[in-house]
């Protein structure tokens, strides 16, 4: 068996040259890097990605990937990329999302075929579900045809993991090295979308990663950037300034595609006189204390936003795909008489009926509006004033409401046999100490999640990460990896129920390794408790969503030499020095918080919405027949 070869060598003074010259545009440029050359696929892709931008690789290596590991090995010696290594594929998926959500890098995440693949896969699902880009390297069958490879798909056909990720998202198997111009230009088509970003899976059968292949560096396509852009038709942006005018109760619905432009929302909200009603995945887009904020609205919504989105008559959607948990299976808009719907998708921007769709980038479109609506001599003031009146009024009741949730005292709970902090309690106690010290606030599914996007007050897009696109449990503790991989990391929080971390608990030893920094908050109740609170509501009784096992997370967490685990306690000032403890903690860090879960309601946030699950079917679909948008 060899070790480096001649070509090994050259690919190694190939990675030399790029990082003595500061990067591969500058070394063709300066002449050390020569733009034709004939090398492996795998390098060719490795070199095609770095003229992107892609210089970070998250690796499960196998069987299926080991010419790529090869190329990454030399390049990583030689300073141009870092390749980190995890556990689980799922959690790997997670973290390269975060990366690219949170920080703006777009990494590569590679796995082998098989299992491994399909589990990344997997967990690429958040990133779909949230628009986010990333690229998903996997091992595929021999393209010779020369019998099954072992972790194929046991079916003889050709191109099956291929056809199954083209399902999730964008795929491409390289069958063909010369077709690496296509697959990459395709590739940052969809990982830098400007409106509709996702991962791009690249299928790389095990024996064309070694296959020579002529390369032309100048041909590669570099990140895709498209011009923001907006409707050329005048008329469209006049009769939506008329719909405006004319209409005395306007309701802003701003999805998770504003978050990129919180100063047009909050421009446009003025102008209009307009309440605006979030989403889980939007908070932040304007300031908590904004008089025009209403919160989140939808399934689980809150008081205030609810009430915005039933009673206004002017619906401007923005950003948004219309998610049943957004718009309570679409009858959240009771009162809405016209919708005027901002989105770059065609599908999204034509969701509802009886809509002006001002198909464009959010920024330019809000722009051309606020010119219309100011050229035709603005909304009538003194007619907004009951409407905003009546909606600031819900949001006091509002947040009297959370008031006293967060000032509930401990509450006694069968599992733990005594009194333990609520939820609520809870997450605020954690969600004020993160707004202190300036950290990210990662949420995982389930009922943390559910009670988190009603209790954050965040000021600002980036202050809160609530994977609800796909509401995948283990997300957060798997996202904040990201900050032992990111150029600049900042400390984050995960706020994780005790289901959602047991779904990816070796996170922790990719978080020493990694040397990531932040704190995973465990709120263990031991049960489904988002699941279990549906089953009560619909049918009186819960049913297989919880267990009688304790476990020690304390204990559990520290067996991991680099991870300092606290007790949270059962009162607030016990939670609060548990985290100071932690932030102090360089490395990661987990506490553990005993929660309640029971029949008390001061347990939780409430829910405001419809939804269309279990024996409540047959009424929102009623409704959603009889809505005329």
């Amino acid at each position: 068996m060899l070790n480096e070869t001649p070509h090994s060598d050259q690919m190694r003074a190939r990675a030399r040259a790029i990082k003595e010259a500061g990067g591969l545009d500058a070394a063709l440029m300066n002449g050390s890097f020569p733009a034709h050359f004939e090398t492996t696929l795998s390098e060719g892709i490795v070199l095609g990605l770095l003229k992107q931008g892609v210089r970070k690789y998250l690796a499960v290596f196998g069987h299926g990937s080991t010419d790529l590991g090869e190329v990454l090995r030399i390049y990583e010696e030689e300073g141009v990329t870092r390749t980190f290594n995890f556990r689980n594929e799922v959690a790997m998926a997670h973290a390269g999302t975060a990366l690219s959500w949170q920080y703006g890098e777009v990494p590569a995440v590679v796995t082998s075929i098989g299992p491994g693949a399909l589990q990344a896969m997997a967990g690429s699902l958040a990133a779909a579900s949230n628009g986010v880009g990333v690229y998903h390297l996997y091992g595929d069958e021999t393209t010779h045809g020369e019998g099954y490879n072992m972790q194929q798909i046991p079916k003889p056909a050709k191109g099956l993991y291929g056809r199954m990720t083209a399902i999730m998202g964008e795929s491409y198997v390289m069958h063909t090295p010369e077709a690496l111009r296509d697959m990459l230009r395709l590739g940052t088509n969809r990982v830098h979308h400007s409106t509709k970003a996702g991962p791009f899976y690249i299928l790389l059968p095990l024996n064309t990663q070694p296959q020579r292949v002529l390369v032309n560096l100048n041909a590669l396509p570099e990140r895709m950037r498209v011009a923001p852009s907006a409707p050329a038709d005048d008329a469209v942006f006049s009769e939506a300034a008329e719909l405006i005018r004319r209409h005395d109760r306007v309701v802003i619905k701003a999805g998770g595609g504003c978050r990129q432009n919180p100063d047009h929302i909050r421009r446009l909200a003025e102008a209009a006189g307009a309440a605006v009603a979030l989403s889980p995945g939007s908070t932040g887009v304007l300031p908590d204390d904004h008089p025009q904020n209403m919160h989140v609205g939808g399934s689980k919504g809150s008081i205030s936003g609810n009430f915005a989105m039933r009673e206004g008559n002017l619906l401007i959607v923005i950003g948004s795909r219309g998610v049943c948990q957004a718009d309570s299976s679409g009858i959240g808009y009771e009162s809405a008489e016209a919708v005027i719907n901002i989105n770059a998708d065609l599908t999204d921007v034509t969701h509802y009926n009886r809509t002006l769709a001002l198909k464009g980038d959010i920024g330019p479109v809000i722009d051309r509006l606020l010119a219309a609506l100011e050229g035709a001599g603005g909304v009538d003031s003194a007619a907004r004033k009951p409407w905003l009146e009546a909606c600031l009024e819900k949001k006091r009741e509002w947040r009297a409401f959370k008031a006293e949730r967060f000032a509930t005292p401990p509450l006694a709970d069968d599992a733990f046999s005594k009194p333990v902090l609520t939820q609520p309690a809870a997450i605020k106690i954690v969600a004020d100490f993160a707004r202190k010290i300036g950290a990210a606030k990662f949420f995982d599914a389930g009922d943390v999640q559910a009670n988190g996007f009603q209790i954050v007050e965040d000021d600002r897009p980036g202050e809160t990460y609530t994977e609800t696109g796909a509401s995948y449990m283990g997300f957060a503790v798997s996202a904040v990896l990201a900050a032992g991989l990111a150029d600049a990391p900042q400390y984050g929080i995960a706020f994780s129920g005790d289901g959602s971390f047991m779904m990816n608990p070796q996170v922790l030893i990719d978080a020493v390794e990694h040397g990531a920094k932040g704190c995973i908050v465990i709120f263990d109740n031991r049960r489904m408790a988002a699941i279990t609170g549906l089953q009560e509501a619909q049918y009186g009784e819960a049913f297989r969503t919880n267990d009688g096992v304790p476990v020690d997370y304390v204990q559990l967490a520290g067996a991991v030499s680099g991870i300092t685990a606290f007790y949270g306690g059962d009162d607030a000032e016990s939670l609060k020095a548990a985290l100071s403890k932690a932030h102090a903690h360089v490395g990661m860090s987990v506490i553990h918080v005993p929660v309640y879960a029971g029949g008390d309601e001061r347990g939780g946030m409430g829910a405001y919405g419809s939804w269309n699950v279990g024996n409540w079917v047959d009424d929102v679909q009623r409704r959603w027949r009889e809505q005329d948008i």
